[in-house]
C-alpha cells in the first residue's frame, strides 16, 4: 500500500486577522481530502493587528496547525524561509494569505509532483489587479527579462509546490535578497507549471504599496544579475565615442559654415552626461550595499514564538 504522503501548507501572514480563520479552514478543508497526515504552518510577519492572537487561538484548537511568530517584519520571503526551514512535510507548498491563490488547486500541485517532477509552479490565468497596477508588472517582465538574461513571468503565482529534497536545498541559501519562485527555479530541479485561477481578494487591501513593489522590483533585477553594471560600462563607451564623433562634427561646421556653437548644447550635454554618471554610481553603489549587508552575516530572520512544534524544533 503506498504511503500516505504528509504535507506541509506555509503561508506568511502580514496584517490578515479577518482572512486566518477563513485561510486555515479552506485549506484544512482539501488537505483532509488527502491525507490525514498534515500540517499548515502560518508566519505571521511582524503583524500589527491581532493575526497572531487568532493564530494563536486557533493552535489551541488544532494541533495539526502551527505558528511561527517573527519578531518584527522582515518581509514576506523572508517569512516564506522561515516556514521552509520549519516545515516536516515530505510535499510543501507556498501559498500566500490573502486566498487569491484556491486551496482548491492543492491537490492538482500534489499530483504533479506524483508524475515526477520536484517543483510545480502556477501559472495565473488573469491577474485580479488593477489596470496600472498591471502595466507597470508587464514593464518590468520585460525589464527583468533584459537585464537578466532570463524569462521572468509576471503570471507565475505564489503559489507553488516542491518535495522535502528542494526545501532542504533552499534552507542552504543564505542570501539577504529573497525572491523565493526565483531561487526556487535557481536550484535546478525538475520543475512544471500549472494554470490555476486569480480570485478576488478576500479582504482587505494588498499590504505591498507603490513604494515597496518599486523597491522589490530592483531588489528583483540587482539579486540575480550584473548585467546593470556592464550595461553602465557600454553606456560610457558608447557616449565617449559620440562625444568624439560630435567634436568632429562641430569641427569641420566651424570651417565650413562659422558655426558659432551656443550654451543650450552644452548645457544639455553637461545634464546628460551628469545624469549617466549619477545612475552608474547609483547602480553600483546597489551592488556595494548589497554586498555591505550581506558580509554583516545576520541571520534572515528572528523567531519570537512557535506554537505547537515539538521543542527540538
Amino acid at each position: 500500500m503506498k504511503q500516505t504522503p504528509k504535507i506541509s501548507v506555509i503561508s506568511p501572514v502580514y496584517d490578515a486577522e479577518k482572512i486566518v480563520p477563513t485561510l486555515v479552514d479552506r485549506i484544512f478543508n482539501e488537505l483532509s481530502k488527502l491525507t490525514n497526515e498534515f500540517e499548515i504552518i502560518l508566519v505571521d510577519d511582524g503583524s500589527r493587528d491581532s493575526s497572531w492572537r487568532i493564530i494563536e487561538e486557533l493552535c489551541a484548537k488544532y494541533n495539526w496547525l502551527k505558528g511561527i511568530k517573527l519578531s518584527r517584519n522582515f518581509g514576506q520571503h523572508h517569512a516564506v524561509s522561515a516556514g521552509i526551514n520549519s516545515a516536516k512535510g515530505n510535499y510543501i507548498i507556498l501559498m500566500d494569505c490573502d486566498l487569491q491563490d484556491n486551496p482548491d488547486n492543492i491537490e492538482a500541485l500534489i499530483k504533479k509532483l506524483d508524475s515526477g517532477f520536484e517543483i510545480v509552479f502556477t501559472k495565473r490565468k488573469k491577474r485580479k489587479q488593477p489596470i496600472l497596477k498591471s502595466f507597470f508588472s508587464k514593464l518590468f517582465d520585460l525589464l527583468f527579462t533584459f537585464l537578466s538574461d532570463k524569462k521572468f513571468d509576471i503570471n507565475v503565482g505564489s503559489l507553488v509546490a516542491f518535495r522535502k529534497r528542494v526545501g532542504v536545498e533552499f534552507s542552504k541559501l543564505k542570501e539577504q535578497d529573497r525572491i523565493y519562485i526565483q531561487m526556487l527555479k535557481w536550484l535546478g530541479f525538475k520543475s512544471t507549471s500549472i494554470i490555476v485561477e486569480h480570485e478576488k481578494r478576500h479582504s482587505g487591501a494588498s499590504s505591498y504599496s507603490f513604494r515597496s513593489l518599486f523597491s522589490m522590483a530592483i531588489q528583483s533585477l540587482t539579486a540575480h544579475s550584473d548585467k546593470m553594471l556592464r550595461i553602465s560600462i557600454y553606456i560610457g563607451f558608447l557616449l565617449g565615442f559620440m562625444s568624439l564623433c560630435g567634436v568632429a562634427l562641430i569641427f569641420v561646421l566651424y570651417f565650413a559654415k562659422g558655426l558659432q556653437p551656443g550654451w543650450p548644447s552644452l548645457f544639455v550635454a553637461i545634464l546628460f552626461s551628469t545624469g549617466l554618471i549619477l545612475i552608474s554610481l547609483g547602480v553600483t553603489g546597489i551592488y556595494i550595499g548589497k554586498t555591505f549587508q550581506q558580509v554583516k552575516n545576520r541571520p534572515l530572520y528572528i523567531v519570537d514564538k512557535k506554537v505547537n512544534f515539538a521543542i527540538d524544533d
